[in-house]
C-alpha cells in the first residue's frame, strides 16, 4: 500500500479535487451496476467497498436501502466520510484491504475508481483478492474497476505521457515498465500558488487479475468496457469485472 499518500491535507481536498467522479452521470452507472449485484431480497444483499475513502460510492449505495460497509486504511478519509450525511450508517474498518477482516459476510465486495492499483506488489494485489473471497458468502461477486494499462501509448524510451493539461492543473504519468509501477504526478496551481501530489500504482493487467481471482477460488462471470457494460474489445481503456465465488 502507498502509505503516507492519503494523509490528513490530501483527505480534507479529495471531494473537490475529484468533483467530477460525482457527477449523476458517472456516479449513477456506478450504483446502478452494484445494486443489482448485491442479490436482493437474500441474505446475500450487503456490501462491503475496500479502500471505501470519503464514501463516494458505498454513501449513494447505502441511500439505496443497501445495507453497506467499507474498508479503509487512511484513518484521515476514514473521518471524512463518517463527518458526511449517512455516514453513521456505513461503519469502516480502518485497516489494509488485504488483510483487516469487516464483521459479517457479504454478497459484494467490490473495488472501484482504480483502486486495486494502490496496493503497490503482486503479492499484495493476491492478497486482496483472497481477503474478498473470505468475505464472500457462497455465490457473491467481488467487482473491480481499474484502467487497462496504456503501453501502446508510450513510445520506446519514454517514461512521461500527461493525461491532463488545464489552466489550473497538469497531470502526467511516469512509468517503470519493468516493475509494472506508474507515478500519478498533479500540480494545481490556484491563488498564485502550486501544489503537489504523488501516487504510485502498479499497473495490472485483465489477464494478471483473472489468475489472481483462480488463486483465491473466484471465477470470472463478467467483464465490461465501463459500467453501462459496454462491450470489452482489445481497444477499451478500462474495465469492469466480476467474479463469483462458487456456491456451496
Amino acid at each position: 500500500m502507498a502509505d503516507g499518500v492519503w494523509n490528513e491535507q490530501v483527505a480534507r481536498g479529495y471531494d473537490e479535487a475529484s468533483a467530477d467522479m460525482y457527477a449523476p452521470e458517472v456516479l449513477d452507472p456506478a450504483v446502478d451496476f452494484l445494486e443489482r449485484r448485491t442479490a436482493p431480497g437474500t441474505d446475500r444483499a450487503a456490501a462491503l467497498e475496500f479502500a471505501v475513502g470519503t464514501g463516494r460510492v458505498a454513501l449513494a449505495l447505502s441511500a439505496r436501502g443497501v445495507r453497506t460497509a467499507g474498508i479503509e486504511s487512511s484513518e484521515p478519509m476514514a473521518r471524512e466520510l463518517g463527518g458526511k450525511p449517512g455516514g453513521g450508517d456505513v461503519p469502516v474498518t480502518v485497516g489494509d484491504m488485504t488483510t483487516a477482516r469487516a464483521p459479517g459476510t457479504y454478497g459484494l465486495v467490490y473495488l472501484v475508481y482504480n483502486a486495486i492499483t494502490c496496493l503497490l506488489s503482486q503479492d499484495d494485489q493476491v492478497a486482496c483478492f483472497r481477503n474478498a473471497a473470505r468475505h464472500l458468502a457462497p455465490g457473491g461477486r467481488f467487482v473491480i474497476e481499474v484502467f487497462v494499462p496504456e503501453l501502446r501509448r508510450l513510445p520506446p524510451g519514454e517514461t512521461a505521457r500527461p493525461f491532463h493539461i488545464g489552466t489550473g492543473h497538469l497531470g502526467f504519468d511516469t512509468y517503470d515498465v519493468a516493475n509494472q509501477r506508474v507515478v500519478s504526478h498533479h500540480y494545481t496551481i490556484a491563488d498564485g500558488q502550486c501544489t503537489t501530489f504523488l501516487s504510485p500504482h502498479r499497473y495490472v493487467w485483465p489477464a494478471e487479475l483473472d489468475l489472481m481471482a483462480r488463486l483465491a477460488g473466484l471465477e470470472l462471470a463478467e467483464r465490461w468496457a465501463d459500467w453501462h457494460e459496454a462491450p470489452f474489445t482489445s481497444s477499451s481503456r478500462s474495465h469492469v469485472s466480476v467474479w463469483r465465488k462458487p456456491p456451496r
